[in-house]
């Protein structure tokens, strides 16, 4: 088994909470992780393991072991069991590991019933810094789900289309969404053509037949089961006009590129939208990077002017501000980093970052010229920094 990195934040959790949860899409590898932590494992969407958790229960309690309850919000009527049984013994910690696939139903648990008494932890699929270096483009193209065919190299784009039909036909309706499967599947597509581009509400309802606010609510629930990201713009008191709505990405590369019918990698960088996805790429790859190893930051945050200067991420931590901009390209030019320089200043003093697929890593002054592997060499360095110096970073 590949070890996930994520793994040692949720340990640390287990020694500080009682609780602790771990989110993320279905499919992420949650299961397979939570049952290395123990072995008393329940999959509360089975009505014979929810029996055993009823019957069993004082012995579950009774019991120092760590208890592994997944897919959580299936059962309700579970949570204030736990409350209760905290509640009884506040100074055990590690005692609960919950596990969900989609977060409204089980954030309105925890919020309700386990607030104060669980720390919540996210798992992706696989990373870049978790998949050998030989693999980087593998992962670009298939994207990170254990089952997707990034481990073996078979399934892809199969898997990916069933898993999105999967989740149009059974998931979301039982989340709540109320779109009819084909109008769902039809959302998906035209959120992979606008891959980056600004949210547009109203444009997108028109093309479903729904009204903005309907279409926006799709939108929520497609983030609140780790499908897609918001990246918010940037605006602090600028004098420039700037685009205001939020860009929108879909986190895994290879459901993307299953919905543009995407086959091969040669497929891929001949593709109009590779630009759009090499972008969306490097941004989850270095959010998930910084959330697998608990480094604290300010953001994602995108700036666009209406004069036409933009920056693709904005991010804060540890005292410093990082003006990326991300250029799919093997040779960056001197006006690229001049550019982007430019544009840095219009939000003060940040550290402008050209990220491309260069091998060369060039530091100079407060300007970095690199590829994405060593910007997240350095961001996990600054990173260890802070841990160890007790600093609070901003978040």
């Amino acid at each position: 088994m590949i070890p996930r990195e994520l793994a040692k934040v949720i340990k640390d959790r287990l020694r500080s909470f009682p609780a602790v949860a771990i989110l993320g899409p279905r499919q992420s590898g949650k299961t397979t992780l939570a049952r290395t932590y123990s072995a008393d494992y329940f999959d509360l969407e089975i009505e014979s393991d929810r029996l055993r958790v009823d019957l069993q229960w004082n012995g579950i309690i009774a019991s120092d072991r760590l208890v592994v309850l997944d897919e959580a919000q299936s059962y309700p009527g579970v949570f204030p069991r736990i409350r209760s049984a905290i509640d009884t013994s506040r100074g055990k910690k590690g005692r609960f590991l919950l596990l969900g696939s989609v977060s409204p139903g089980l954030m309105k648990e925890v919020s309700e019933s386990l607030a104060g008494r669980i720390a919540l932890c996210e798992l992706a699929p696989f990373s870049i810094t978790e998949i050998g270096k030989a693999k980087d483009d593998d992962l670009w193209l298939r994207g990170g789900y254990p089952d997707g065919s990034i481990l073996d190299g078979k399934g892809y784009p199969v898997w990916q289309n069933n898993y999105l039909d999967l989740l149009s036909m059974r998931d979301l309706p039982l989340w709540g969404l109320p779109a009819a499967p084909p109008a769902t599947r039809r959302f998906f597509a035209m959120l992979a053509v606008g891959q980056g581009n600004p949210w547009n509400a109203s444009q997108m309802g028109k093309s479903l037949g729904v009204s903005y606010h309907t279409a926006t609510s799709y939108l929520n629930y497609l983030e609140q089961a780790y499908l897609i990201r918001r990246v918010y713009p940037y605006h602090d008191n600028l004098k420039k006009r700037l685009t205001k709505s939020p860009k929108v990405y879909w986190r895994d590369s290879g459901l993307l590129h299953s919905l543009l019918r995407i086959n091969s990698f040669d497929d891929l960088i001949s593709h109009p939208h590779v630009g759009a996805s090499w972008e969306g790429w490097v941004i989850e790859q270095i959010l998930t990077f910084l959330n697998n190893r608990s480094i604290q930051y300010d953001g994602p945050y995108y700036l666009r002017t209406n004069d036409g200067y933009e920056i693709d991420l904005i991010i804060a931590l540890a005292g410093n501000t990082y003006a990326i901009e991300i250029k799919l390209t093997t040779s960056p030019s001197q006006g690229d980093m001049q550019r982007l320089t430019k544009t840095a200043a219009l939000i003060g003093n940040p550290t402008p970052v050209l990220i491309t697929r260069s091998p060369d890593h060039i530091e100079g002054g407060n300007v970095l010229s690199t590829n994405l592997r060593m910007f997240l060499k350095h961001l996990g360095a600054i990173g260890k920094t802070v841990a160890n110096s007790g600093l609070r970073v901003p978040g």
